[in-house]
């Protein structure tokens, strides 16, 4: 437990510096910072040589949190919740509070609401979304563990968090699902 406040409060540290790392989450690793640091943002595109009309996801504490990045949250959205086996990322209309490079040309936003334990700490900590991006170079496989990640990948962070490293299970990326402000969903990945 020691281990994990620690590295929490270090990768905290480097967000609030508006700096990247590069971190587990409850898919895949992840590259990331404070999702509404529009500078820090910019670095994670570079840093991927990621087209910038490609927009990423954030991942958030909770429905509450989420209220603050989403407008029109459908009131069936709580009954997906309820029923969600695997960690999901929704797909919705309306981006409100977040620089304009998160948000997809319609206007749209792909969220998170993340159950993994070192995730869910850091972003209360900061108060504030992570972005999450696969941890790789744009175009390429997404790294399944740590050990996959590129040594580019791993040199172009700030931060590489010290938690998790050592898992060899394939982690598998998330379910997405879009939801129009009306309710109705579209399954985009199973």
């Amino acid at each position: 437990m020691k281990d994990l406040v620690r590295e929490v409060q270090a990768a905290e540290e480097e967000l609030l510096m508006g700096n990247v790392i590069l971190y587990p989450t409850d898919t895949v690793w992840g590259i990331g910072c404070d999702a509404t640091d529009a500078k820090a943002v910019n670095k994670i595109f570079k840093i991927k040589e990621r087209d910038t009309s490609k927009a990423m996801i954030i991942l958030v504490a909770d429905e509450k949190m989420l209220s603050e990045y989403v407008d029109d949250i459908p009131k069936s959205f709580a009954k997906l919740l309820e029923k969600q086996d695997r960690p999901t990322t929704y797909i919705f209309e309306k981006a409100k509070n977040l620089p304009s490079a998160l948000i997809g040309e319609d206007g749209s936003i792909a969220v998170r609401i993340v159950e993994d334990e070192f995730c869910h700490r850091l972003i209360r900590q900061i108060d504030h979304p992570l972005v999450s991006t696969s941890a790789n170079l744009s175009g390429g496989q997404s790294p399944a563990t740590f050990a996959e990640i590129d040594e580019e990948i791993k040199n172009r962070v700030d931060h590489v968090v010290r938690w998790r490293q050592e898992e060899e299970e394939a982690a598998q990326p998330s379910r997405i699902i879009k939801i129009n402000t009306n309710g109705e969903t579209e399954i985009i990945r199973e």
